[in-house]
This record gives C-alpha cells, structure tokens and sequence, in this order.
C-alpha cells in the first residue's frame, strides 16, 4: 500500500496567493486500524530551495552569508542570521540556482559543486525541500563582491570564517539557522574529519 491508496483529498481552499501558496486542505487519512479520518491542515508552498557551503581544506574555512530575516526578527532573533548562501529554485534545476545564488551572494563563481542530500525543513507546514551541496573553493573563484541583488531587497555581507569558529557559532548561539547548521554538521563529519 503506498500514501496515495491512504489519503482522499477533499477540498484545497486558498487563503493567499501572493510569493507563496497558502492552502487550507481537507483530506480523509487512512490510519493504521483502517479507519479513515478526516483531517485539516493549513500548508505554505513556496518552492523547493537549493544551498550551498563553499569550504577551503587548505585554508580550513567556509564562506558563510549574514542577512536581515524579518521571520527570525519577529521571533525573537534581535540579530542578521549567519547562513548558507540559499534560494529559492524558480524553475531551474538545483545545480543552476545554487551556482547563480552562489555567485551572487559571495561573488564565488565554483567549478564543482556537489550535491549531499535533499531535506524537508518543516513538513509538518511547508512543502519545501531544500538540495543541500558542497563545493571547494580557493581565492582565484571571487569574480565579484556578492552581497545579493538590492532589487530583491538583499544587503548581504559575505563571511569567511575559519571552520573551527564556525562550528563554535552553533555552540554559543551566533548561528541558529537549520540548513546551516546541517551543512556545518556534514562537513565536520565528512569534509574536515581527515583534515589538520
């Protein structure tokens, strides 16, 4: 039995359609006991994203973006958030968006990029999945300053940061952003493992 033999959309209200879809859903669910029930969920579409962690094993370091999120703002966070470059796909393929994010958040144009994993970042609300990707980077690949598009309402300044005091940055609270944090996390454990 797969998902689609379990669950019976009934009705997708739109409540807002500007950037993102916002949809009330009505759908019956099969549960275990195979008993259908009715459920209603509210769901964000936005897209799929891809994002990106430019690292330097010589130099030991990544290449990391802060912002203004006005989201993190109205929660709490009284501080830019320290990302990895990331953007919305807009109809291109992951490995097109992330190459152009990349270039113009950190002015970086990379030769190879690498992809690690997919991930939903909150399924229980949004449809999203992010493409995660790694990719080397040395000096000769800045082509410009980065810092995003104005027009988009970007105001990026570009961070390259020892490896070391990026991972201490999750520890002490400096950066809270998820995918982030996962690609930190992967290359801990798979990039900067070997590396002295």
């Amino acid at each position: 039995m797969t998902i689609s033999d379990r669950i019976r959309v009934k009705d997708v209200r739109p409540l807002s359609k500007g950037h993102f879809s916002f949809n009330a859903v009505t759908f019956d669910w099969k549960r275990d006991d195979g008993q259908w029930q009715t459920q209603n969920r509210e769901v964000l579409d936005r897209g799929d994203a891809a994002a990106l962690l430019p690292y330097n094993l010589d130099g030991r370091s990544v290449v990391l973006v802060k912002q203004f999120r006005y989201p993190a703002y109205a929660n709490g966070h009284d501080d830019l958030l320290i990302e990895a470059a990331a953007g919305l796909l807009d109809d291109a393929s992951p490995e097109q968006r992330i190459r152009l994010e990349a270039e113009e958040e950190t002015g970086y144009r990379l030769h190879e990029v690498r992809k690690i994993f997919e991930a939903f970042m909150s399924p229980g609300a949004l449809t999203e999945k992010i493409h995660f990707f790694v990719a080397e980077y040395d000096p000769s690949m800045r082509v410009g300053a980065g810092g995003g598009l104005a027009h988009e309402g970007e105001e990026i300044e570009v961070l390259e940061l020892p490896f070391d005091e990026a991972l201490a940055m999750i520890d002490d609270g400096r950066i809270v952003d998820a995918k982030t944090i996962m690609l930190l996390q992967y290359a801990a454990l798979r990039i900067f493992s070997g590396a002295t």
